[in-house]
């Protein structure tokens, strides 16, 4: 059975380009509306696996009908918006209330990347007709639940250090998912470093986001920024993001390099700089996600003694990055992400591998 998607977007030209770029992917498009107010009902007589959604349309904004659809009829829901900072703003507000991935529509360059067949609608149609919606929702619950023999280290990590260090790296879904991990946490835990697979400009608004709803410090990461205890530090879209040692401190490089997995920033670029650099002083962890970004770069942190997790197929929106990390034996635990927060912690607290 194929996969059926529906288009909602103000502009006739974008449906009609968009259409048919789906149409030659091999996705039917079951139908189109300027805005939701029309779609709802031409949905009910034919309701797609996936909606495509712009964000700013008359009548009805995208986010509003976004939440009417997730708490009326859950459905898999790719953002397609321009890159704007008031639609950066916009659209992590959609990814934060279920959106499942986005499509990024630029403003400058619009009719190039309608006609471009590669522009990575099929790719986010695809991946977003697989998304655990159950997941999703599970997550929304979280949000708005109270808080609740190993190798030797490697050349340029240090035997032993007084804090400990976490390195994420998520993806499809990881909005949502990664605000329920932080909102667990305070400004006692570990110095975090992070990769969310995001495109340029896209990290600001998300990071901004993150600091205002966590007690912890969240920044969109700049180079030479300090790993400390309490802070969050996000590796930049467009970027790739690698640990550091300073003497015994431990700071961030952001610099500018080929994608690695078909990503920049890159989970493995993280992962395998933070293997090297802190070794078994580190936690890594590996969330919700498409592909396998990080599951080699996870395996490099077990193997120089990190304690590792992979988040549970239960709780993924897109199990694909834990499930290649767990293949390949990089994961010490497989842990729910209502528990991840609190396992991070106790590793945080766990004797060093020996």
């Amino acid at each position: 059975m194929g996969i059926k998607a529906f288009l909602i977007d103000d502009s006739a030209v974008v449906r009609k380009h968009l259409s048919e770029t789906l149409t030659a992917g091999g996705i039917q498009v079951c139908g189109t509306a300027a805005d939701p107010l029309f779609a709802w009902p031409k949905m009910q007589a034919d309701w797609p696996d996936v909606i495509v959604l712009d964000v700013e349309m008359p009548r009805m904004d995208g986010i509003s009908f976004l939440k009417k659809l997730m708490s009326e009829h859950a459905t898999p829901v790719v953002m397609c918006s321009t890159l704007t900072e008031k639609g950066c703003e916009t659209t992590m507000q959609a990814l934060a209330a279920g959106a499942v991935s986005f499509v990024t529509k630029p403003k400058i360059g619009l009719k190039d990347f309608l006609e471009d067949k590669s522009n990575g609608l099929v790719e986010a149609v695809r991946a977003a007709a697989r998304a655990n919606l159950r997941a999703v929702s599970n997550v929304n619950t979280r949000l708005a639940a109270p808080r609740a023999v190993v190798p030797m280290a490697p050349a340029g990590a240090m035997a032993e250090t007084t804090d400990r260090l976490v390195a994420i790296g998520i993806s499809t879904g990881g909005v949502q998912s990664i605000e329920v991990v932080l909102k667990q946490l305070d400004r006692t835990a570990p110095g975090i470093v992070m990769v969310q697979h995001m495109p340029e400009k896209f990290t600001a608004s998300f990071s901004a986001r993150l600091n205002t709803v966590c007690e912890l410090e969240v920044l969109e990461a700049k180079d030479g920024d300090r790993v400390l205890n309490g802070r969050v530090l996000i590796a930049p879209g467009g970027k790739h993001m690698r640990l550091k040692r300073s003497g015994a401190q431990y700071v961030v490089e952001v610099f500018d390099a080929p994608v690695v997995n078909h990503h920049r920033p890159s989970v493995d670029v993280l992962f395998r700089s933070v293997a090297s650099c802190a070794g078994r002083n580190a936690i890594g962890i590996i969330m919700t996600g498409m592909g396998d970004d990080g599951a080699r770069g996870l395996r490099d942190m077990h193997q120089a003694g990190a304690h590792t997790a992979a988040q549970d197929e239960d709780t993924c929106v897109v199990f694909g990055m834990p499930q290649e990390a767990i293949k390949l034996g990089a994961a010490d635990d497989v842990v729910p992400l209502h528990n991840m927060a609190a396992w991070m912690l106790h590793a945080a607290h766990k004797p060093l591998k020996a």
